[in-house]
């Protein structure tokens, strides 16, 4: 009966915490990067918000939380919004203005998740657009040292990343939903950064279920593949099962230098 009663005990307790607790736990990863060519440059970078009707309060503590790292350019990885349809989802209009407050040097630049394209993507993106988030759709944009290329999402859409990175002779960071177009990625480019696994959300030892065609290669943190560099945050918010568990959302806080 006593172990009966432990075990109850214990399930509650991680169910409680992997529901309500973990879930609203907001960390702030700092990477550090060896690349010359980018060194001194500060990127917060931040995925699959998936922010549910009611919380308004996260997204707000998602932004004071970027902000509070004094960014030089902040990168978005989609899925903004939730679930398959905008009942699931706090309006777009209203996370996009929430957004609209980011500040950064270079300003704030986004691509799109699946989530977006299943709830209307072209609506999605004139709603970021119109509040100074700039959308990277297969095309790229360049500052005086450095550039930031982005892919539309490959669930709902043609990542084209020959067409992303057009023209670009200083070195370039590519923004994608998914990390699952890496086998395409040119070795050129300094830093892949990519969300959409959500680490798993669940990790014993490693992510119990991750949604990629390369099992849990690429399912968090940074991976230097043969020259090819990457870092999969585990994002922000929740999908299917609305658990984390040995898997808290975070932002990521990266920096170049070179020693």
């Amino acid at each position: 009966m006593k172990i009966l009663f432990s075990f109850i005990l214990i399930s509650l307790c991680l169910l409680i915490w992997s529901v309500f607790i973990e879930p609203n736990i907001l960390t702030v990863k700092h990477l550090t990067i060896q690349d010359e060519q980018l060194k001194g440059l500060k990127i917060v970078f931040a995925s699959d918000f998936h922010i549910k009707p009611h919380e308004t309060y996260r997204l707000n503590k998602i932004v004071r939380t970027i902000n509070a790292q004094n960014p030089d350019i902040v990168l978005l990885g989609g899925d903004y919004v939730n679930g398959h349809k905008k009942g699931n989802s706090l309006p777009i209009e209203k996370i996009a203005k929430q957004f609209s407050y980011i500040i950064s040097k270079y300003g704030t630049y986004a691509v799109i998740g699946n989530h977006d394209g299943w709830q209307g993507k072209e609506e999605i993106i004139e709603a970021l657009e119109n509040n100074g988030i700039n959308v990277l759709f297969n095309n790229n944009t360049c500052f005086e040292k450095f550039c930031i290329a982005g892919v539309d999402d490959l669930q709902t859409g043609n990542p084209d990343i020959e067409k992303a990175l057009l023209n670009i002779n200083k070195p370039v960071i590519l923004l994608t939903h998914t990390p699952d177009i890496m086998p395409n990625v040119p070795y050129d480019v300094n830093l892949t950064l990519a969300g959409h696994l959500h680490g798993g959300q669940v990790r014993l030892n490693k992510a119990l279920v991750v949604p990629s065609a390369y099992g849990d290669k690429y399912a968090n943190g940074f991976l230097n593949d043969k020259g090819k560099k990457i870092y999969t945050t585990k994002g922000l918010g929740t999908s299917i099962l609305p658990i984390r568990f040995n898997c808290p959302p975070e932002i990521v806080v990266i920096e170049f230098s070179f020693l």
